[in-house]
């Protein structure tokens, strides 16, 4: 299984993941509930060789989420019931992280892995009553490489 799958895979075990169906790749839907992952791609934050020739490196994955959730203009408790998706759901990555549910990337120091989603928010609104909100999800990890 490749590491988006792992992800994507991981996003369905969220407990009101009901919501969101028919999650694409770098695409979306214009419809209620698709919801869209975008890899922003492989950061490397680190580079630690050792005296034998050993690499760890530790490494940032970045996704961007969209999600299109029903929002008609002025409708403040369809609004705040999308804002309430978005806030929890960043708050149960945040606990699967602490706990070791997320997905592992990595293949050293495994337990030091962390998950975040953050600065979720509205991204688009349209008058046919469709709202596009978009979360930041990253992955910190390290992996070790022998000697080359």
């Amino acid at each position: 299984m490749t590491d988006l799958e792992r992800l994507k895979a991981w996003i369905q075990t969220y407990p009101q993941a009901e919501k969101i169906t028919g999650m694409q790749v770098d695409y979306t839907d214009q419809l209620p509930g698709c919801f869209g992952v975008f890899p922003a791609g492989l950061v490397e934050i680190e580079r630690k060789p050792n005296l034998i020739g050993e690499v760890t490196v530790t490494n940032q994955y970045n996704w961007a989420l969209y999600i299109v959730f029903e929002k008609a203009p002025g409708d403040d408790v369809g609004a705040a019931v999308n804002a309430d998706w978005i806030i929890d759901f960043q708050r149960w990555v945040q606990e699967q992280s602490i706990t070791h549910h997320a997905p592992i990337f990595g293949n050293v120091d495994q337990g030091t892995e962390v998950m975040s989603a953050q600065n979720g928010a509205l991204y688009d609104a349209e008058a046919e009553g469709l709202g596009m909100y978009m979360i930041a999800l990253q992955a910190t990890f390290k992996v070790y490489y022998d000697e080359l």
